[in-house]
């Protein structure tokens, strides 16, 4: 026995830095490893940290003696797999715990109480890797936890999470307990790191997605009050297991599935740089094959609803739903995959699930598992290929092998060549590809029938396409995210003129690319006479987005029509069909009419439950180009939410609903259900990322202030960026009184007088900061680069500050009253609209901001009305040189190399 231990002590010296010094830092440790005591060893780790000062000492000495004996004893072959998995697991259950109770001793001293921390993914199964994160979710009851007489729940149970995590996450001498990743809350694009059980079960029970249907298969109340925990937990079991069967969420693990391998590999096999969670036939497949079929049937079988992956694999061929050979072979292979993962885990203590893509870093990891390169990726083959191939037959289930779409062999390589095609041969094996079942939406007759139809022009458009070989991969991407193609193929089959046009979209803009891999059916609008129009007024928008159906169906819609415009808005920039400052507007209306629609469904929906407070209402302040009234299609909405003042704040009067709040809990909780309404995924896709840091003390502060607060801290606190900001902020939505008297008070702190000697002062140190911080990208970058629009709007800015004239969130119109001021050169406005023009169109033909392929690059030439790409740099090039010399006129600064 002694001999494993010792041998598995020198891999790991050898072969994993990480536990060579683990083992140096505990030689007490590595003496009862190399004498084979392994449950010993695990007790001597378990007490490492007895002595510690505090209780993030005490976690990281433990986590480093666990981290050396669990690899150990693995590699001596003396804990299996799920030993090692069970220790981390309760390492991280107990870590959770203690943090929880020391953040809430530390503040109050009290004992805990109220807060509880839900385990999901692998932790919740108990099958943590070696080097994995938690991704705990915090929920709080406001009646039970301990706090400060000043500290309002919501406000406390914020305190203790960043204390938690900071407890658990930060480095020091000693290393770190666990990375905490708190992504898989509720809206956590918005919401607090903690969060009441109230709003967590209202969440889950009114506008939850699919994934997170999934998410909860393995969820377990973890650490602190495991009760409410498993109460909450108990909650929302209807929401997880549901008796009917829900195809949106099986849809949508189809979705997963394929924007995972598209990003990791489709089709790729094992070889250095492989990625074993995400690849093909990897650790996710396996999970993701016992969760959809958990998902199918838990709701009727509570037998199957079991938290790890091999018991829920063994339960579902117990049931007759899965072969017993198919468990056996996806439960060893995720074993083992599991295992080679640790080993890569091991050398380093780094997050990786990915082979090393250097051939002598992945002999390394062989090593340390006692194989060698060679034996180990062919092991993975096989394995993988065992996988991939069950789990793709779940997803796709053809009944029989579909008939070839096309001529096979030499014929199809044939006239792949005759079309000019680089590699016609390679090319053919990829279209025969289609034919074997494997693509969802060729299975049926009657969608081979009509893509064998439109098959040839589709060959001869491909062909004609700039990059040929670009746009066959991205026709495949969409093919295969397709759910149903019947009626694009009749529809391109009909009106040809598409095809050319859908080719041009899926060659030139990424985007647009991916918006139709989603969404197949926005070619439709193409085929409409309007389809090359402009939006019209936000009212009319908003009247296209409002339905008469649930909550539910209006974020569905108000995702539909924005997706749709957003689309066509899209292709007329690529067909240079309009100005892109025409673009950028009709994109800023379609953001406002979702803006007010979502408003307004939010308001009534949060209302049903908290009823209204009289009097008080809701202001949504747009800044950055939202503000300005021109977005481009990257743009996310810089959003400032305040509220009316009344007598409800000061006299402490709540809400009139069954639930009542008081005015600030209510309008901060109403702003995060409209953050969530306006960036929350639904079935219909994604809407808008919201950015509401441009508020009242950043990130630390409330989601939404009274206007009263609102003004004295503008007034008497804010820095000189945040009243730059306040240059392009709009009122979008709120009561007329109440909007009138927000542009009263955004009127009285634009027009303060400043210091002019730190008004300089601070707008250069916060440019200079920015250079250092937030360079260039690519050489299109025309926002960042030097003499580019950051620049621009810096000057702009800095003069309405200023001289308090030309006061207008519109740039181009701030501008404009600049130089007629006298301030600034003329030749600035043409090119402010150049450089406009140029972000515009370059967020989709260049999304990156380096230099496009060679079509994409006369697209957006013609876009901008520049003669060709190299004009176009060339006009750049001078845009920017003028701006670099309103600069010097301005700040007596050089931003700009001289041309000689």
């Amino acid at each position: 026995m002694s001999d494993a231990w010792t041998n598995a002590i020198a891999r790991a010296r050898a072969h994993a830095p990480f536990l060579a010094l683990a083992l140096d830092r505990q030689p007490a440790l590595e003496e009862l490893l190399a004498a084979g005591s392994g449950e010993e060893a695990l007790a001597w780790a378990k007490a490492a940290g007895a002595d510690a000062a505090n209780v993030a000492s005490a976690l990281r000495r433990e986590r480093l003696g666990l981290a050396a004996a669990l690899a150990i004893g693995d590699l001596a072959g003396a804990f299996s797999l799920d030993r090692v998995m069970g220790e981390l697991s309760g390492f991280a259950d107990r870590a959770l715990d203690a943090a929880i109770g020391d953040a809430i001793r530390q503040r109050t001293g009290e004992e805990p109480a109220g807060f509880s921390a839900l385990a999901l993914g692998k932790h919740g199964a108990g099958e943590l890797n070696y080097s994995s994160d938690i991704d705990p979710i915090l929920l709080y009851d406001p009646e039970a936890l301990p706090r400060r007489a000043r500290d309002e729940p919501g406000e406390a149970a914020q305190r203790f999470a960043r204390t938690i995590v900071e407890t658990l996450s930060k480095h020091d001498h000693e290393g770190y307990v666990f990375r905490v990743d708190l992504r898989l809350r509720p809206a956590s694009e918005v919401s607090p790191l903690a969060i009441s059980f109230d709003a967590a079960l209202s969440h889950y029970e009114s506008s939850a997605l699919a994934w997170e249907r999934a998410a909860f298969i393995r969820a377990r109340a973890c650490s602190g009050d495991v009760g409410a925990g498993e109460d909450f937990l108990r909650a929302i079991r209807p929401f997880v297991w549901r008796k009917n069967l829900d195809f949106g969420a099986i849809d949508e693990i189809r979705r997963l599935t394929a924007r995972i391998r598209s990003h990791h590999g489709s089709r790729g096999a094992p070889e250095p740089g492989f990625d074993l969670k995400r690849g093909r036939g990897g650790i996710r497949e396996v999970e993701f094959f016992a969760q959809t079929h958990q998902l199918i049937h838990g709701g009727r079988k509570p037998s199957l609803r079991l938290r790890g992956t091999r018991a829920a694999l063994d339960a579902l061929a117990g049931e007759g739903i899965i072969a017993a050979e198919d468990a056996r072979v996806l439960g060893e292979s995720y074993d083992r995959l599991r295992v080679i993962e640790h080993r890569l885990q091991m050398v380093g203590d780094h997050q990786t699930h990915r082979l090393p893509p250097d051939i002598e870093a992945l002999e390394n990891v062989a090593r340390l598992d006692g194989s060698d390169t060679a034996a180990l990726l062919d092991e993975l083959r096989t394995i993988t290929d065992a996988v991939a191939s069950r789990y793709d037959a779940l997803l796709d289930e053809p009944d029989t092998a579909a008939p070839a779409l096309v001529p096979q062999g030499g014929p199809l390589r044939a006239r792949l060549e005759g079309l000019g095609f680089s590699d016609p041969a390679r090319l053919a094996e990829r279209i025969e590809g289609w034919s074997d079942g494997r693509v969802r939406a060729l299975r049926s007759e009657a969608a081979r029938a009509a893509f064998e139809a439109v098959f040839p022009a589709l060959l001869e458009a491909l062909a004609k396409a700039p990059e040929p070989d670009r746009a066959v991969a991205r026709w495949e991407t969409l093919l295969v995210n397709l759910p149903s193609a019947v009626n694009l193929f009749r529809l391109l089959e009909a009106r040809p003129g598409l095809l050319d046009q859908l080719i041009d979209i899926l060659t030139l803009a990424p985007p647009l690319a991916d918006a139709l891999a989603r969404r197949a059916d926005l070619l439709d609008a193409l085929i409409d006479t309007t389809a090359l129009d402009l939006p019209g007024p936000v009212a009319a928008l908003a009247a296209r987005m409002r339905t008469d159906g649930s909550y539910e169906d209006l974020l569905d819609r108000v995702r539909r029509v924005v997706g749709e415009t957003r689309f066509a808005l899209g292709v007329q920039l690529i067909e240079a069909a309009h100005d892109p400052l025409a673009i950028a507007e009709g994109l800023c209306r379609t953001a406002e009419a979702a803006i007010a629609v979502c408003l307004r469904g939010a308001e009534e929906e949060f209302a049903r439950v908290h009823g209204r407070i009289a009097g008080q209402d809701l202001l949504v302040l747009g800044l950055g180009r939202l503000g300005g009234g021109a977005l481009t299609h990257a743009s996310d909405l810089d959003l400032i939410y305040l509220f009316s003042d009344g007598a409800a704040e000061s006299e402490g009067e709540q809400s009139d609903g069954e639930r009542p709040l008081g005015a600030t809990l209510y309008f901060n909780r109403l702003a995060q259900r409209v953050s969530a309404a306006l960036s929350v995924p639904t079935a219909e896709g994604p809407l808008y990322e919201v950015d509401t840091r441009l508020r009242p003390q950043g990130a630390q502060g409330p989601l939404a202030v009274s206007l009263a607060s609102f003004e004295r801290y503008q007034k008497q606190d804010a820095w000189t960026w945040e009243h730059m900001a306040l240059e392009r902020a709009r009122v979008l939505a709120g009561p007329p009184a109440a909007r009138a008297r927000l542009e009263a008070i955004l009127g009285e702190v634009l027009h303060a007088p400043p210091d002019p000697a730190k008004l300089k002062a601070d707008v250069l140190t916060m440019r200079a900061e920015m250079a250092a911080h937030k360079p260039p990208r690519g050489l299109l970058d025309v926002k960042l680069q030097r003499g580019g629009l950051v620049d621009l709007e810096f000057l702009i800015h800095y003069l309405q500050l200023r001289e308090r004239i030309s006061v207008t969130p519109e740039m181009v119109a701030a501008l404009t009253g600049l130089v007629d001021a006298g301030l600034l050169p003329d030749d600035l406005k043409h090119a402010q609209r150049l450089l406009i023009r140029v972000l515009v169109s370059s967020r989709l033909l260049a999304p990156d901001t380096d230099e496009p392929p060679e079509a994409a690059r006369n697209a957006l030439a013609r876009a901008c009305a520049a003669p060709d790409y190299p004009s176009l740099l060339a006009m750049l090039d001078e845009a920017r040189q003028v701006v670099g010399g309103a600069w010097k006129q301005v700040f007596g600064e050089e931003i700009l190399e001289n041309r000689t």
